[in-house]
């Protein structure tokens, strides 16, 4: 019960820590002049008055206000969507939630429909995921909770302010990543053999991921310039750093190692577990034994989420792959473009950091437990 306690208040001294660096130590940057004169606020529709043009529907809709410094009052907004569009085309319809911002123009305010409101769904989904990690996993699904909104904080507060502030993305990336491994690991299994196996497994995997696309991606040249990142490129002017620009090279790898952080992690503690749970079943188990036995199921892990990691990259590229195969690109040009490269590059490096976490956390584990006994 003492070492319990002992260690969660590590971990909030840890976090704590954490915190007021995120706040004392990381520049802050702002945002541009044209953003600032804008407030969002939040609405839902009362009526709307449809009118048919020839290529699409007008809408004039009466909204309620239902937040910001403007709640309560009726406004109008206006809005054009087309029946069976390809594109993303708002319907307002009464009852629907809605999100706006008003600016104003020589003196008159002017308020303007953003988009529909879809946190609020999102909150909902992630208090069932919240009942089902409680009701299955009891305190193992209140330690993964914790878990996640640590990886949030760090990611959102910490990972991208420090990015953004001019830091190079690799170095900051890695440090993310090895911060978020040691909390997960420590806040669901405590400090054991076990967890600091899986531990430098996984950091050795998630370091071999970023170095080998690093080195790969400076001898093609891929840049993984998406469209995103050309957008960030062009408003990087908008931000203040506090030493330079924006590293916009450096952020394709470290998309790589967040990318492949959740997989190695999964892979480094499912084979430290099974490790524990073989020297439990045979305490007089030897080295070579439990090394070849973590071994065989890191093997069959490997297969799976090798395909894991590769699935989830070309579920992300299959509109891109589609439109090509559509116009008849060949196979070979398809392959050397550089966004399709950047993809294949992202499954390769990945999957590569899983596989060497494997041997890894197998040796770390085996010796940790050995010595223990």
């Amino acid at each position: 019960m003492f070492s319990k306690i002992i260690k969660w208040i590590f971990l909030i001294a840890i976090i704590i820590l954490i915190s007021f660096g995120a706040q004392n130590f990381i520049p802050e940057f702002e945002h541009g002049s044209h953003y600032q004169d804008h407030e969002y606020f939040r609405g839902e529709v009362l009526e709307v008055e449809n009118r048919t043009t020839r290529t699409s529907i007008s809408q004039r809709a009466k909204v309620k206000v239902t937040s910001g410094s403007y709640q309560g009052d009726k406004v109008y907004v206006t809005n054009q969507y087309r029946e069976n569009s390809r594109h993303a085309d708002v319907k307002l319809e009464e009852g629907t939630r809605v999100l706006m911002y008003s600016f104003y123009q020589r003196e008159d305010r002017n308020v303007v429909l953003h988009d529909i409101v879809r946190d609020e769904g999102l909150l909902w989904a992630g208090i069932i995921l919240g009942i089902a990690l409680l009701a299955i996993g009891k305190i193992k699904g209140l330690k993964t909770i914790i878990t996640l909104v640590i990886t949030w904080y760090i990611i959102v507060k910490i990972m991208l302010p420090m990015i953004l502030a001019g830091w190079s993305p690799i170095p900051v990336a890695t440090g993310s990543a090895l911060i978020i491994i040691a909390l997960t690991l420590i806040i669901i299994d405590g400090v054991s053999p076990k967890t600091i196996a899986a531990f430098i497994g996984t950091g050795v995997g998630v370091s071999v991921a970023g170095l080998i696309a690093y080195y790969i991606g400076q001898i093609t040249q891929i840049t993984g310039l998406t469209d995103e990142l050309q957008m960030l490129t062009m408003a990087r002017g908008a931000f203040s750093a506090r030493e330079g620009t924006i590293n916009i090279s450096g952020l394709f790898y470290t998309g790589i190692i967040i990318g492949s952080l959740g997989a190695i992690v999964d892979v480094g503690m499912s084979i430290a577990s099974s490790a524990t749970q073989f020297k439990k079943a045979n305490p007089d188990i030897s080295f070579q034994e439990l090394m070849f036995h973590s071994l065989e199921v890191g093997r069959d892990i490997m297969g799976t989420m090798s395909n894991t990691l590769i699935l989830a990259y070309v579920g992300g590229s299959l509109p891109m792959l589609l439109l090509l195969l559509y116009q008849n690109f060949s196979w070979v040009r398809i392959v050397n473009m550089d966004y399709v490269a950047a993809e294949i590059l992202n499954g390769i490096a990945g999957s590569l950091g899983l596989v060497v976490a494997i041997p890894v956390t197998s040796v770390i584990a085996s010796l940790l437990l050995g010595r223990k006994n």
